[in-house]
């Protein structure tokens, strides 16, 4: 079935519930690498209850599974890429909550036939407790296999450039052996990510790590670097996924800020390969 442009505009899926509890929220850093130097009291905070606060990308994690499925789109999903991630906070991310997920599909811009299809599919989570939105989670995905059924009249946006300069402040993190296997205990199961086997047959020579949580890695970078482990600082995040990081990897961070907008880019030195481009954080004053 093609992607039916403009009906798949139509398509939501709301009031999905989701609990969460500060268990959820240790895990989500330990899965970011966060708390691995035992007397780093900074870190400590994101991975011990007593002053408990939550890196903001828990956000994508907590309502794991909301959102419109790849099979109610009308696309190939063998052939769907994750493309970009971009989190917006209406205020910081609870430690724990129960939460109300609304989404639907934001827009479509068809690159042509045989050229694929861009689809972006929105999620907005509310505190039960309130009705308020805590945070818009707009995810995009690259239909390779699809395109040519039309799609938004406008340009798709730019991505976000990183400044044409030495980075500001560079940070290395290394990625733990069983990272993917800590990470994946958040929601994503995906065999990919932990059996040997199934990462063979996808082209790979050993399991992968997964992209968002990568994505939490630069978070965690930027919260380091200019926000003093202060979680309310980030207004929003995005970044465009472009290659995939091993368990074992050094993650190098690089990061530039100009006012209240730090950008952002990662790369795994040893392999000479950008793993994720484009990257914008904004922060609070």
């Amino acid at each position: 079935m093609p992607i039916d442009y403009p009906a798949i505009l139509s398509l939501q899926e709301t009031g999905k519930r989701f609990t969460y509890t500060d268990r959820d929220t240790m895990l989500y850093a330990l899965g970011v690498g966060l708390g691995s130097d035992p007397l780093d009291e900074d870190e400590l905070r994101f991975v011990f209850e007593k002053e408990l606060r939550a890196v903001p990308t828990l956000a994508t994690v907590v309502a794991w599974g909301a959102g419109v499925s790849t099979d109610k789109l009308g696309v190939d999903y063998r052939l769907v890429l994750h493309g970009e991630e971009q989190t917006i906070f209406h205020r910081p991310m609870p430690t724990a909550a129960t939460i109300v997920a609304d989404s639907g599909v934001a827009e479509v811009y068809d690159k042509g036939e045989g050229k694929g299809a861009v689809i972006v599919r929105q999620t907005v989570i509310r505190d039960e407790a309130d009705g308020q939105p805590i945070v818009t989670l707009n995810r995009t995905i690259f239909a390779r296999g699809d395109g040519g059924t039309g799609g938004s009249k406008a340009a798709q946006p730019a991505p976000h450039s990183v400044p044409d300069r030495a980075p500001d402040k560079v940070l290395d993190y290394r990625v733990a052996p069983n990272q993917a296997m800590i990470y994946r205990l958040c929601g994503d199961r995906n065999p990919l990510h932990v059996e040997p086997e199934r990462a063979k047959a996808a082209g790979f020579h050993m399991p992968i790590l997964h992209g968002l949580c990568t994505y939490g890695f630069t978070c965690r970078a930027v919260l380091e670097a200019y926000c003093d482990f202060d979680p309310v600082r980030i207004a929003s995040h995005q970044a465009r996924f472009s290659s995939p990081v091993f368990p074992g990897d050094t993650l190098r961070i690089s990061l530039w800020r100009d006012g209240h907008v730090v950008s952002f880019e990662a790369a795994v030195p040893e392999r000479n390969v950008t793993v994720l481009k484009n990257g914008k954080t904004v922060l609070r004053s």
